[in-house]
């Protein structure tokens, strides 16, 4: 990683306070699902029960769009998520507070403080927030945080990534840290590349990206070898030895007693039947997974690249990645990240898993070089699919954006036919003066997409 890129992920993370349809959560030729023995959940809040038109707008992309202050004066905020049926919205700061936003502004008292839990430095924190799918019955909040690694754990460890459940009051106002479960806990070798963000999919499920494990080229302590000899290392490859490096699917109704945590495991999970396998495993080969976000059934994530590309991801069931046979659609060598061969493996061999392709991303662009079109970033921020009405050109594209100091704002298309999604870059209205950088994305029940910033949250709006 360049020492400029280190310095914009630590500013930030570790911040001085940091058509549509071609992949679905089952291939035409699954079965119906068999839900774990407690059974999944209806579709999470803010997700739409099934896949929306995937027909994008004819709408042109606008050149330009507005950022609407919502709500501002944040500590680092990452993560939002509205409450079903109430004008109240949650707000996840890394610090450790999540804040509630109703009609008349910032509450003053936090709905939940864990500051003294959390541990921050590095990409550490309070990384995501994730609301039941029955969240106005059941009242449960889900939250993932970095905390000091726990008794017994080797002193060479970073931190331990908590995801807990933490149940709320009637009015929607308050979560009291003596009502935390512990649901999953993941010990993590490195401060950085925590991934963050948790999302229900359509199916009820629990959806936990995983980073590979940190430091750089998935190599070094806390790294397994995988398969592919000529790079040392690789979580983003192994599915036997840790939950890293990939996006977990989880039962948070069920309540297993599982290695890492209590939970059930989705019976129809890809490798739920193969021995020596984790089962929480739905997709692999990630590096730093940083934001995850449903449209229907259709999964995406942003995965940030190390020195060579940026990728977003349309992630099935079963999918593998590449992640660190490869970067993007390039091969890559954790010994010679600007010089990597010009020729790797595109699939596993026969004994890994079956044989399966290594999967290329929808969307790729330079990490720090020049490029003619402008596509060019330090550190991918996955996005939402615009399901709005205030901004027209938007509608059934995707809206994600970069962590450079500028703002950056990119909007894709899905391809009439093929696999590659054609990018552009949109102007921000007031730029970083507005945001500072840009660090997340939600999406409202009504489709409006937000840009989350280094203090604010702003609703996008036409410009002008």
């Amino acid at each position: 990683m360049s020492s400029d890129r280190r310095r914009v992920l630590r500013a930030v993370l570790a911040g001085a306070a940091g058509g549509l349809a071609g992949c679905t959560l089952l291939s035409s030729d699954d079965p119906t699902p068999t839900e774990t023995p407690e059974g999944g959940s209806t579709p999470g809040a803010n997700s739409p029960e099934s896949s929306p038109d995937a027909t994008p707008t004819d709408e042109p992309v606008p050149d330009e769009v507005a950022l609407e202050t919502v709500i501002d004066g944040l500590d680092t905020p990452l993560a939002m998520a509205d409450v079903p049926d109430r004008d109240l919205r949650y707000v996840a700061t890394r610090p450790g507070r999540i804040v509630v936003h109703g009609p008349d502004g910032l509450r003053d008292e936090p709905l939940l403080d864990l500051q003294e839990s959390v541990l921050t430095g590095g990409e550490r924190g309070l990384l995501g927030i994730a609301l039941h799918p029955e969240f106005a019955e059941t009242r449960r909040l889900f939250v993932r945080y970095s905390s000091p690694p726990p008794p017994g754990t080797s002193d060479s460890y970073s931190h331990t990534f908590v995801l807990a459940e933490f149940a709320v009051n009637e009015d929607g106002t308050s979560a009291g840290p003596d009502s935390e479960r512990t649901v999953l806990e993941i010990p993590e070798p490195q401060g950085n590349h925590n991934a963050g963000d948790l999302a229900f999919g359509p199916d009820g499920y629990l959806y936990v990206p995983t980073g590979d494990g940190g430091g750089a080229g998935d190599v070094g302590f806390g790294h397994v070898d995988d398969w592919y000899d000529r790079n040392a290392g690789g979580n983003g490859q192994d599915t036997t030895e840790n939950l890293l490096g990939g996006l977990l699917r989880i039962d948070v109704d069920g309540r297993g007693d599982r290695a890492y945590g209590e939970y059930g495991i989705p019976a129809d999970n890809t490798l739920t039947d193969r021995d020596g396998h984790l089962g929480e495993y739905y997709a692999w080969g990630l590096r730093n997974p940083w934001r995850v976000s449903f449209d229907g059934e259709n999964c995406f994530v942003g995965d940030v690249g190390q020195d060579g590309w940026e990728e977003v991801d349309l992630v099935e069931k079963g999918g593998n990645y590449g992640w660190n046979v490869r970067e993007g659609r390039h091969c890559f060598d954790p010994e010679n990240v600007t010089d990597p061969p010009e020729e790797c493996p595109t699939e596993t061999p026969q004994d890994v898993r079956g044989g399966e392709p290594l999967i290329d991303p929808i969307v790729e662009y330079p990490t720090d070089r020049p490029a003619p079109d402008r596509m060019v970033g330090t550190a991918v921020v996955g996005g939402e699919v615009y399901r709005g009405s205030a901004v027209p050109g938007l509608v059934g594209r995707y809206v994600f954006g970069d962590l450079v100091p500028e703002g950056r704002l990119f909007v894709a298309t899905p391809p009439e036919d093929g696999d590659e999604w054609s990018t552009a870059m949109v102007e921000l209205a007031g730029g970083p003066d507005r945001i500072g950088r840009l660090l997340a994305f939600g999406r409202d029940e009504d489709g409006e997409v937000y840009v989350i910033g280094d203090d604010s949250v702003s609703r996008i709006a036409p410009a002008g």
